[in-house]
């Protein structure tokens, strides 16, 4: 069976963890905050569909470097911050060898190009992944409903042979544990569906520590606010080429939160971002979509303001963060 590193044992990373064990891969994961906890118990999941208190106890490292072997695929489940430095290919880097697939399990748009060019060889699967899975504390996931989609194809859409065959070989990987895993032949139109709704939600309920449902509710202007933000991004998405994209898939988007007003409605990732003082994956969710309307000359006034105000709170945190580490480190 195949060898799997997993880089990232967050939510989702934990998650694909517990099934790809079902189907006897041998399988890694790379942590750090949770390293010990994983270390000593395992990763306990909690699902409606694969069932509750169930523990693994994959190998565990704190860095690609200790992950020595031949690593046949590593799944790339962290958060995506395209330039950060050092990048997740370069942490990955002592890992991949000749022929080891790599499959991003992450947000955002133009998230391949830094792992194409640092493994111009290697294949590149690019996935979309719909998954309420939250690390209730270190190394227990809590899968919150019975919803589970991966949409996955190869970076670029046209790459040789044995780049399709590997995607293949996950995809199957997963449909024989039991999950749910579909591919497409351009995966990028996956993604600008999935950012249409994240470059508008995730920032904007993050500004106002609103939920969907709570944002509408919150004044009569919310909803034509948030229709016009992704309006925007399907704009730049038909600029891009993807005509499928329209008006009546923000509509029918828009629906679902239209129909959770009255109750709590649901938060994005960001929102519990900011919660916790984390960074949020500003660049690839906001920042990708404006650099590629920037590219094509498409106005984007509402996701530029947006897209200013978040960068400044993530920006913040990160500052509060650095002078937190500095107290630390000088015992002050």
């Amino acid at each position: 069976m195949p060898r799997i590193l997993i880089f990232g044992a967050g939510g989702v990373g934990s998650f694909y963890a517990h099934l790809l064990t079902k189907v006897g891969a041998d399988i890694t994961v790379v942590c750090r905050s949770n390293y010990q906890a994983v270390k000593e118990h395992g990763i306990v999941l909690d699902s409606p569909k694969y069932g509750k208190g169930v523990r693994i106890r994959p190998g565990v490292v704190s860095s690609p470097v200790d992950a020595v072997g031949d690593w046949d695929l590593i799944l790339v489940c962290s958060k995506a911050f395209p330039g950060m430095n050092p990048s997740v290919p370069q942490l990955i880097k002592p890992a991949v060898g000749p022929k080891t697939a790599i499959a991003l399990l992450q947000n955002g748009i133009h998230i391949e190009d830094e792992y194409q060019e640092a493994f111009p060889d290697n294949p590149i699967i690019s996935c979309t992944i719909y998954l309420p899975v939250t690390e209730i504390y270190p190394g227990h996931v809590d899968h919150q409903e019975d919803l589970e989609i991966l949409e996955l194809g190869t970076f670029p859409s046209r790459p040789p042979i044995a780049h399709i065959q590997a995607c293949l070989e996950f995809r199957n990987l997963i449909k024989t544990a039991g999950g749910e895993a579909t591919i497409y032949s351009d995966v990028q139109l996956r993604r600008w569906i999935k950012v249409a709704v994240n470059a508008a939600w995730n920032p904007v309920c993050a500004l106002t520590l609103s939920s969907d449902s709570l944002f509408l509710s919150s004044s009569p202007y919310a909803d034509r606010m948030i229709k016009d933000v992704m309006l925007e991004v399907v704009a730049v998405a038909q600029a891009q080429g993807y005509s499928e994209i329209n008006e009546g898939m923000v509509e029918e988007q828009l629906s679902r939160a239209r129909n959770r007003v009255g109750s709590f409605g649901k938060e994005p990732s960001m929102l519990g971002d900011v919660r916790m003082g984390r960074r949020m994956e500003v660049e690839a969710i906001v920042g990708g979509v404006l650099k590629c309307a920037w590219e094509k000359k498409v106005p984007c006034p509402r996701l530029e303001v947006i897209y200013c105000l978040i960068k400044a709170v993530d920006e913040s945190y990160a500052r509060t963060r650095e002078i937190a580490a500095s107290n630390n480190w000088t015992g002050s």
